[in-house]
């Protein structure tokens, strides 16, 4: 039997973490040395917003440069990895009788590539992208990732890119973090090593700091797909704990 492949959510911040090199981007090059080679990578990215629950079913998705007034050296990046249109049915089958839409024209938005090319920067692990209807309520997603667990023992991984705090409107490069996104942070990390999933699914309960901290819901739900996709022993580890530029969380779980 395979060992089971891990899920993690990894907040993902600007896209120049492509580029440059810093301790989030180690701790990411790091997963790629850790743990042996998934046979592919389901990745649900803040950046691929859909009305229906896609997934990408191409060979091969380009890369996809979904930013404005960054550095030409950041478009000029190419991330070829191969798609697994196998795996994209096998998604569709586990998710039914939802309808799944087997998507041909997306690719790998920076949610996604901007951490890939740091964890495995060869690009030569398959990746397929499912999308984030916005459609449908927190439960939801979290459901989802309960479906999608099982393909940890097939030897996929599970990736989500998001950031538990993202606050593009109060975003201040001169200071690290607001009191508010700070105690939002902690807030979620708390109720992830007390096992309260059922608080962040609803985390429009949790008061002023939820409601800054998450102003649109895209960077928040991939964190409730590896939720979702968490196992009783599996154990928790929380990486890059830190927050930047005011209102970005880099926050990020790993369970294994």
């Amino acid at each position: 039997m395979s060992q089971r492949m891990p899920a993690l959510f990894l907040g993902h911040g600007s896209p120049m973490n492509a580029l440059e090199d810093n301790t989030y981007t180690q701790t990411w090059a790091e997963l790629g040395r850790r743990f042996p080679a998934p046979k592919a990578i389901l990745m649900i990215s803040a950046h691929w917003m859909t009305n229906t629950t896609a997934v990408t079913a191409m060979e091969q998705p380009k890369t996809i440069h979904d930013f404005g007034g960054f550095p030409p050296a950041l478009y000029a990046m190419q991330y070829p990895a191969p798609g697994n249109p196998a795996l994209a049915q096998r998604v569709a089958a586990l998710l039914a009788p939802e309808t799944v839409v087997l998507d041909h024209s997306w690719g790998l938005d920076h949610g996604a590539w901007s951490l890939l090319v740091k964890v495995y920067p060869q690009a030569n692990i398959p990746v397929v992208q499912l999308s984030l209807n916005l459609n449908q309520d927190a439960q939801y997603h979290y459901a989802l990732g309960q479906q999608l667990s099982a393909l940890r023992d097939e030897g996929i991984m599970l990736m989500a890119s998001g950031n538990v705090v993202h606050n593009l409107r109060h975003l201040h490069p001169q200071i690290r973090a607001y009191d508010w996104a700070e105690r939002f942070d902690q807030a979620v990390k708390n109720k992830i090593e007390q096992g309260d999933f059922e608080a962040l699914i609803h985390f429009e309960k949790m008061g002023m700091d939820a409601r800054l901290s998450i102003p649109t819901t895209e960077h928040y739900l991939p964190l409730l797909y590896i939720l979702g996709a968490k196992r009783d022993d599996d154990q928790l580890e929380v990486l890059c704990e830190d927050l930047a530029m005011g209102s970005i969380s880099m926050t990020s779980y790993l369970f294994n």
